[in-house]
């Protein structure tokens, strides 16, 4: 993928860009979300990220949630029918300026898949050292792996998947192959 891999310094301004987009896009749903969260690096304090600030939403059921595609295309959404991970909904939101990505959308049915995006966020929220850690290796990544987004994205899953799973939270519904 020839995206650039640039990641920015943490931005205390990420955490209320998530809550103006959570409030554009529950108007979208006819019926409620069971949760709708912040997730990714964005997400953590003090990490740096690339600046795509992640929405994770919790639905009943995934076939009632694609009625609101088009809600969510009104609201400045693509939806993404080619994403490889079919057991969720994938959109995305770019800039008007330079067409780069500002937001991703994940829409989920499975609790499990939300609850293993959760632990991640929250053990970096809550150990330093793990956040530490993760942040170094993001580095090194977008370093090595800077005009590939996809090959940064991978590599980063082994550190991801270990620390999930190490909580005793619950395994990858499907593997990350974007």
């Amino acid at each position: 993928m020839s995206e650039v891999v640039e990641l920015h310094d943490a931005d205390p301004a990420w955490p209320a860009a998530f809550e103006r987009e959570r409030k554009l896009i529950l108007p979208c749903f006819a019926e409620l979300p069971l949760l709708v969260e912040h997730m990714g690096s964005t997400s953590i304090p003090g990490l740096p990220a690339k600046p795509i600030i992640d929405i994770i939403v919790l639905v009943a059921d995934l076939e009632v949630a694609r009625g609101v595609i088009p809600a969510l295309e009104a609201a400045g959404f693509e939806y993404r029918a080619d994403y490889a991970d079919k057991t969720k909904i994938f959109l995305m939101k770019r800039a008007d300026s330079d067409g780069s990505r500002t937001h991703h959308l994940h829409i989920h049915e499975h609790a499990d898949e939300v609850r293993r995006h959760l632990l991640f966020r929250d053990a970096l929220r809550a150990d330093d050292h793990l956040r530490d850690a993760y942040r170094d290796l993001k580095q090194e990544l977008a370093l090595r792996y800077r005009d590939d987004r996809i090959a940064y994205s991978r590599h980063k899953t082994a550190f991801i998947d270990r620390l999930v799973l190490g909580m005793g939270g619950p395994a990858r519904r499907v593997a990350w192959d974007p």
